[in-house]
């Protein structure tokens, strides 16, 4: 049963995921040997090009992923930038190393395109808690409002939404969105949600939900951090708690990140985000040190175990498998993807607009919810 408290948030009581990443954790692929390595991206460079097909991978997968996909002509990058690169490459096949919503949305943009993912299970603990028929009911209950959900949402949330936005144009979209006058619903995590809500000051209407990786760090543990490291900077993604963002030096989506620990004037930084990251991070600035930011979150036997056990699950021989057979392919439901789409196109207008230094907010319409 879901229950909204006086200040305009919904809990949603749903199983968090813990079991659930139990499971996860025992499907991460076997590391391959040397020489296993070496063959399984030959064999893949080669089916790439048998079956016109490009790999676009995240930031959070496994370095070998990241690599391959840029060794081959594709693309390591956040969501945004995944949804953009699939949606305008030539290639009839994508192959999305991330987790199920990165591949549902590369589909929407381009349903005639074959999508395939090296595992299917790959989740998101934000998409699951979001399920569409109690997401549907509390957009019909404030139906006065804008609907804005985050990237990591299913694409059946998303054909309810009036805009998606992922971490790193969330901020001018509900900037923009507000001084339009809108009041805005917003799903699911609540921590980015309250973060763009502090920084634009916008009427907001939150739906609970959290990253399971993210929602671990701790700022006690943050701060002896900063005490062992007195001259590191702190880069913190928003799917963050409040004490934690209010450490950070930077705070940003992965692409925010890696912007920041390009031009930030420090040798060391503490990194809140998925440790995935950290391989970006590294090859990008040889010169400068990166440490993980602690976690110590519940039964922890670690103080930083922050990798998302979903991303993990993408691993070089799932590729090859999926590229040989055809297997792991992502459907749609047809009947969701034009309405699904329309929030996203909204998205990729207005940051195509920001970017090129227009004025992007006269995109913004005079829309109420879905």
């Amino acid at each position: 049963m879901n229950t909204a408290t006086a200040d305009g948030v919904i809990d949603v009581e749903y199983e968090q995921p813990a079991c659930p990443t139990k499971h996860a954790w025992a499907r991460v692929p076997k590391e391959p040997s040397p020489d296993e390595r070496v063959a399984l991206k030959s064999r893949i460079r080669q089916l790439l090009k048998e079956r016109n097909a490009v790999m676009v991978s995240h930031y959070y997968v496994h370095p070998d992923l990241q690599d391959l996909a840029v060794e081959t002509g594709g693309i390591v990058s956040d969501s945004l930038e995944m949804a953009r690169f699939g949606r305008d490459h030539p290639a009839q096949t994508l192959v999305v190393s991330g987790v199920r919503f990165m591949g549902e949305t590369a589909k929407i943009l381009s349903p005639e395109k074959t999508v395939l993912m090296p595992d299917l299970d790959a989740n998101c603990s934000l998409d699951l808690g979001c399920p569409i028929d109690a997401f549907s009911a509390f957009c019909d209950q404030h139906p006065d409002r804008t609907v804005v959900v985050y990237a990591n949402t299913s694409a059946a949330v998303k054909a309810r939404s009036d805009w998606l936005v992922t971490s790193s144009c969330a901020l001018d979209i509900v900037r923009a969105l507000k001084d339009k006058g809108h009041k805005i619903l917003w799903a699911p995590d609540k921590h980015l949600g309250a973060y763009i809500q502090r920084e634009t000051g916008a009427d907001m209407l939150m739906w609970t939900g959290s990253c399971i990786v993210h929602d671990e760090f701790k700022a006690i543990e943050l701060e002896l951090l900063k005490k062992e490291h007195p001259g590191a900077k702190v880069l913190v993604h928003p799917e963050s708690p409040a004490d934690v963002v209010a450490l950070a030096d930077a705070v940003g989506s992965t692409s925010g990140i890696l912007k920041a620990a390009r031009e930030m004037d420090a040798r060391e930084f503490i990194v809140a985000t998925d440790n995935g990251m950290m391989h970006m991070l590294r090859q990008q600035n040889p010169d400068k040190v990166f440490i993980e930011a602690p976690t110590a979150g519940n039964s922890a036997t670690c103080k930083s175990c922050a990798h998302c056990p979903w991303m993990a699950m993408n691993g070089l021989a799932g590729v090859a498998r999926v590229l040989e057979t055809g297997a792991n392919q992502i459907h749609v439901d047809p009947a969701l993807i034009d309405r699904a789409r329309l929030p996203i196109d909204r998205m990729l207008a207005f940051t195509a607009a920001h970017k090129a230094g227009q004025d992007a907010g006269a995109l913004v319409p005079n829309i109420g919810a879905a």
